[in-house]
């Protein structure tokens, strides 16, 4: 895990050829420009009865659709696209939409009968005519199903007593550290220390219930002061760059102490801390994502070169992060999980060619041209494929 952490947008669905403009007010006009993807281009200005959502164009062809929403209401609004059938499906959301901003609403439709919905935060809401599409598409959207917090507690539970369990191993091998640097064996050292870093780097979608702990056992000299001669500067990375720069051995016991120290209060704290349910689906497209960021990029190497190990480790995150969601998917997508699983073996296997039977890895710098580009491929890969996870699962209560 890395504290300097990027939080994507959520990625919902994509930019398409056809769209439509919708302007949503609680009990106003609109103006609607219908554009078609042939040269000829039609605009319709249309005006919203009271109690609708906008005015889009009653019939669609299949395939990608934009309709771009203006908020002319004095409220913040949620904007969905619907099926206006059963009605507990979203195609496309936006959320917390600010009252006269304007924002993108893509979609990819099938065949069907949809409708644009409005929950505006004053409490009207508002459906608006039915959208017939016709055709076909081969990217069609799904559909998402709304997703309750209460639906995600099983999982978070799950997970956090995954957690729970995997504590006193990191304790114990942060403390097989600190008594190899004690001891003056600096070369074990940094077996252990690869050791006890990999377990934390497991750990991926906890890090905001750790607290102040995330930054203490692994953030970055990115920002310190004084960069990586910042005194504050603790944790793993920390103690990497100490062992491999052949800093002083009490330099180094310092660090692996302050290491031991907050291990274990993390796991003395640990139980009163809760996990996000938001958390857990958006990290398991975020943990791989941070690894392409910081990894492969050789950000957060401090001398070990042993990225490759953090990604191989991060993988494994990801993967009993998607065995806690394994349900939650599988009621909505189940071809997603297949997907995701693959790709995440894939990149496992290529990863595994760069560790010898000694439990050497290659430094990323050392990978030659059509390796690197391998392993970018099949991490692109999957990391296209996660990014619909927290789609699928983000929380909300329905349209």
């Amino acid at each position: 895990m890395i504290t300097d952490r990027l939080r994507p947008f959520r990625p919902l669905l994509r930019i398409g050829a056809s769209a439509a403009a919708i302007a949503c007010a609680a009990a106003a006009g609109l103006a609607v420009a219908a554009h078609a993807s042939d040269p000829a281009r039609h605009v319709l200005d249309l005006a919203q009865p009271p109690g609708s959502c906008g005015a889009p164009p009653g019939g669609l062809h299949a395939g990608p659709v934009t309709f771009q929403v203006t908020d002319d209401s004095h409220d913040y609004v949620n904007v969905y696209v619907i099926d206006d059938g059963e009605r507990d499906k979203v195609y496309a959301e936006i959320q917390d939409l600010a009252p006269h901003a304007t924002l993108a609403l893509d979609t990819d439709l099938g065949a069907g009968i949809y409708a644009v919905r409005c929950v505006f935060s004053d409490g009207k809401i508002g459906t608006s005519a039915a959208i017939s599409v016709t055709g076909t598409t081969d990217a069609a959207v799904p559909g998402y199903r709304a997703m309750p917090d209460l639906d995600l507690q099983a999982p978070v539970h799950e997970y956090t007593r995954w957690v729970e369990s995997q504590l006193p191993k990191l304790l114990a091998d942060s403390r097989t550290l600190d008594a190899d640097v004690a001891r003056g064996d600096l070369a074990e050292a940094k077996q252990a220390w690869l050791t006890a870093h990999l377990d934390y780097e497991r750990l991926g979608a906890a890090y905001n219930a750790f607290g102040d702990f995330d930054g203490e056992l692994d953030g970055m000299a990115g920002g310190l002061p004084r960069g990586v001669t910042d005194g504050s500067w603790t944790g793993f990375f920390a103690i990497e760059y100490a062992l491999w720069h052949d800093q002083a051995p009490a330099k180094v016991r310092a660090l692996t102490k302050s290491l031991v120290a907050s291990v274990a209060a993390l796991q003395q704290d640990f139980p009163s801390e809760e996990i996000d349910p938001g958390d857990l689906s958006l990290r398991a497209h975020e943990i791989l994502e941070n690894a392409l960021q910081f990894q492969l990029t050789g950000i957060a190497d401090y001398g070990s070169g042993t990225v490759l190990a953090t990604v191989e480790a991060n993988t494994e995150g990801t993967a009993e992060l998607l065995s806690v969601l394994a349900p939650l998917i599988t009621r909505s997508d189940p071809q997603l999980l297949t997907s995701a699983r693959q790709g995440l073996a894939a990149l496992q296997h290529v990863l595994a060619a760069d560790v010898d039977a000694r439990g050497t890895w290659r430094p990323v710098s050392a990978l030659d041209s059509a390796q690197r580009q391998r392993l970018d491929a099949d991490l692109g890969q999957v990391l296209e494929t996660l990014s619909g996870v927290p789609a699928l699962l983000y929380p909300r209560t329905g349209a």
